[in-house]
């Protein structure tokens, strides 16, 4: 699929170190990702010159039991969240003026562990439905009480958290708007139930990033807040665990860590 794409992907063979990375991450994600991981993930693995951070495929069934893959693009292995949030957080904004900056801090940890803990939500949701599961993208069908009163279907949200400007933004629309406009986007995404920007994208990003900085900031105490600076000097601040909308959907999370 990437090489159709025009990449050139490579598998990436990984070092004792970087081993050790993986391992030490699988082992600080919640207790039922551990045991979902356990029971469907078939195999991970590593490219070099892959064009996105990752990407979890359905294999083919082993015993009866669905199986999954989780790809991913090797360099994170050598990021922080802060550095790799940054970048993705910037991928949403054209630099339309050099005096504006957007910072993404999530504290020194592995971007690794932020990334499998977002992929091996969507391989939990897929096996216990926190979101609807169908085969039709528009079709309607029954609110789980992760999506209900939120999402009216998999990408479009209820009618009070649809906003004109958000749903110009990258994961929106697939374009990035001018960065001049970025202490605007996050002032309108504190008025939703959205932990990020990526989480608008659908139902299946939402719970994937809710669970993600949940468990990065109130489990492994890591920060996690986006600052919009002018000039170096702070315009913005957006941190979703602070927000009333975010917290009221916590209580989904329970069951993660029983």
């Amino acid at each position: 699929m990437f090489r159709e794409a025009g990449m050139q992907p490579v598998n990436h063979i990984l070092t004792k170190a970087e081993n050790e990375r993986v391992s030490k991450a699988f082992a600080l994600l919640p207790p039922l990702h551990q045991r979902i991981l356990r029971d469907h993930l078939f195999s991970i693995s590593f490219m070099d010159n892959m064009p996105n951070t990752a990407l979890t495929s359905p294999v083919d069934s082993v015993g009866g039991k669905k199986m999954f893959n989780i790809t991913f693009r090797a360099g994170i292995l050598n990021e922080t969240i802060s550095e790799w949030a940054t970048w993705k957080e910037n991928s949403c904004f054209k630099p339309d003026d050099t005096h504006y900056k957007v910072h993404v801090e999530a504290g020194t940890m592995d971007a690794f562990l932020y990334v499998l803990l977002h992929e091996s939500t969507h391989v939990l949701d897929a096996m216990i439905q926190i979101t609807p599961h169908y085969s039709e993208n528009d079709s309607i069908i029954a609110p789980t009480p992760f999506t209900k009163e939120i999402w009216r279907l998999s990408n479009v949200p209820e009618p009070p958290f649809v906003d004109s400007l958000l749903e110009q933004t990258r994961f929106r629309s697939g374009k990035p708007v001018s960065n001049t406009l970025a202490p605007e986007v996050y002032a309108r995404l504190s008025k939703t139930p959205f932990p990020s920007l990526y989480a608008t994208a659908a139902w299946s990003e939402d719970i994937a990033e809710l669970a993600t900085i949940y468990h990065m900031t109130s489990r492994l105490k890591q920060p996690y807040y986006i600052v919009v600076t002018r000039n170096n000097v702070e315009v913005a601040r957006f941190e979703p665990m602070k927000n009333a909308l975010v917290r009221s959907r916590l209580s989904q999370l329970s069951t993660f860590y029983k």
